[in-house]
């Protein structure tokens, strides 16, 4: 039967590499298994994962440090795994380009649900596709261009590289545009969670979006506008 996704665990402790190995494989996931920053590295970067799954504590190069170098080159979904469950970690962790964090110690079926629901609408390769097809969908603003058959954003004729999640979060809310959306909803719509999550997840992506458009079109930057005591919306310029 073939596997339904590849996925890269990225941890120090052989106990807790095997217990996510254990579980993933029942659901039928290929598993390459990593135990330092460098090694990780090079394999994230030399093999096309559907996802990674990274401790933040690891010996040598830190999980942030694998996060920020991994994503310099590509845009894998990564999850990670920190025993930090502080805000300022998990912030820190979603700057560094991570889409979602697990804290320790973890129940391995939320570590399933979040792999799902990651893997559900964003794979690496379902985001770095650029094959032309006839029908194209494009939604086309002023100052924003966003063709969701190649996935691929563009400001000022420039294209921005986003990760899947923030590409995910601009395309909905993109769709609807002046329609406002409260936190709530883009985790359940955009994240898939119902019952976990943390409302920050939407806050640090929103800021990391708006940072990536700003560098090349402080306009298209602008249209993610914030309702204060709502939630946010993308901004149609009158």
């Amino acid at each position: 039967m073939e596997k339904e996704a590849k996925i890269l665990v990225v941890d120090d402790e052989e106990r807790i590499r095997r217990l996510l190995r254990m579980y993933l494989e029942r659901e039928n996931f290929e598993i390459d298994e990593a135990e330092q920053g460098e090694e990780a590295l090079g394999m994230a970067l030399a093999t096309d994962y559907d996802l990674i799954l990274l401790d933040l504590m690891l010996p040598g190069m830190d999980g942030m440090e694998v996060c920020q170098k991994i994503r310099e080159r590509k845009a894998t979904p990564i999850i990670m795994l920190t025993a930090k469950g502080e805000e300022a970690n998990r912030v820190q962790g979603f700057e560094a380009g991570a889409d979602d964090y697990v804290v320790k110690p973890f129940s391995p079926r939320e570590v399933v649900f979040r792999v799902r629901a990651i893997l559900r609408r964003s794979s690496a390769t379902a985001y770095l596709r650029t094959d032309t097809v006839a029908s194209h969908t494009i939604l086309v603003f002023q100052d924003l261009t966003i063709d969701h058959d190649a996935h691929k954003v563009t400001a000022n004729g420039q294209e921005i590289n986003l990760t899947p999640k923030e590409y995910e979060l601009l395309y909905y809310l993109a769709q609807s545009p002046d329609k406002v959306f409260s936190r709530e909803e883009l985790l359940k719509d955009v994240w898939h969670y119902d019952f976990f999550g943390d409302l920050r997840t939407v806050d640090t992506h929103i800021k990391r979006l708006r940072e990536k458009l700003n560098k090349v079109s402080p306009e298209a930057a602008q249209m993610i506008a914030t309702v204060w005591g709502v939630g946010y919306k993308l901004e149609v310029p009158k």
